[in-house]
Order: C-alpha cells, then structure tokens, then sequence
C-alpha cells in the first residue's frame, strides 16, 4: 500500500477520505496535537521535534532513538490500508520520514530511486537532512540515502506542501 504526507492543515480531510490505520505526528512539542478522530490511539505515533538539521538550544532535534520509534512503529503496520504522515507543513519532517520508512522496508531499492520518486511526487518536498542521516546510519546506507535527498534539489517555494502519496514497496 502507500504511504501518504500531508500537512497538518490537511489531516482530517485525508483521514476522511483515505481512512489510514495508522499515524506518525511529528510537530514541535508545543503544538503537539491528539488523536484525531478516525485513529485508534495505539497506531498514533506522537514525536515532539522541530524541524532542525542541527542541534540547537531551545528546541528538540530528530535523535536517533526517534528514528529507531520511527521504525519499530512502522514494522507494525501490515501495509493493507494507508498509512498518513504529516508535520506542520508536509515539506521536510514528514518527507524525511516517508522516504526512511520506504527506505527501510526495500532494502535492495536504489536510494536514488526512492528519492526522485518522492520529488515527482511532490515538487515542494525537502525532506530533513538530519532525520534522513540518522535513518542512512541505522539502515547502513553508508551515505547514499542523504546523497539521495541532496539530489534532489531544492523544492518549489511554498509555505505548505500539498498531500501526495509514496509506494511502501518498491
């Protein structure tokens, strides 16, 4: 099935219309949101970051231990019904993450592939390089997932992404 990234503004209209099983929130920790409605609480996974590339005072970075949740979280969807992940803006912590959970369920796809599939997809992605490195790490991709996403280019200017669907299977 597919994985599918939305902004925030965007949630409650794609869970209504795509009815996912399962959930990955990633906001900062002060605008957290709950459960929306259409989601059993234990297949939202809620993740407090800010969309930083770099460790910064004030504001709570991607670690890997969240990339390890990431993942864990992920192995427990079947991939029969959508899975939704969405940030603020659908650009960069929810893409980051969509293209770390296809990378981890195709372990023999082609980074690159992955990636360009994600920018023809959604010409506004720009998914975070930090979560993206700490996923290449665990996975082992020995730099070929950030070089991936580097190549994709910068993204179209916009404030909010629009929701746009990545294969889970490659």
């Amino acid at each position: 099935m597919v994985l599918i990234v939305t902004p925030l503004s965007r949630l409650a209209d794609v869970i209504a219309e795509r009815e996912p099983s399962h959930l990955i929130t990633l906001l900062s920790p002060e605008e957290m949101i709950g459960t929306p409605e259409g989601i059993h609480p234990q297949r939202h996974l809620r993740l407090g970051v800010h969309d930083i590339a770099v460790p910064q005072s004030g504001f709570t970075a991607p670690t890997t231990q969240m990339v390890e949740r990431i993942f864990e979280f992920a192995r427990g969807w079947d991939a029969a019904t959508p899975m939704v992940v969405h940030c603020w803006a659908g650009i960069s912590r929810s893409t980051a993450t969509a293209f770390a959970i296809a990378c981890e369920r195709n372990p023999r796809a082609d980074e690159m592939a992955l990636a360009l599939a994600m920018r023809r997809a959604s010409p506004s992605a720009f998914p975070n390089r930090r979560i993206v490195a700490l996923a290449d790490e665990i996975l082992d991709r020995r730099g070929r997932m950030v070089h991936a996403v580097e190549a994709m280019g910068g993204n179209a200017f916009v404030v909010e992404g629009a929701p746009f669907e990545l294969p889970a299977r490659h």
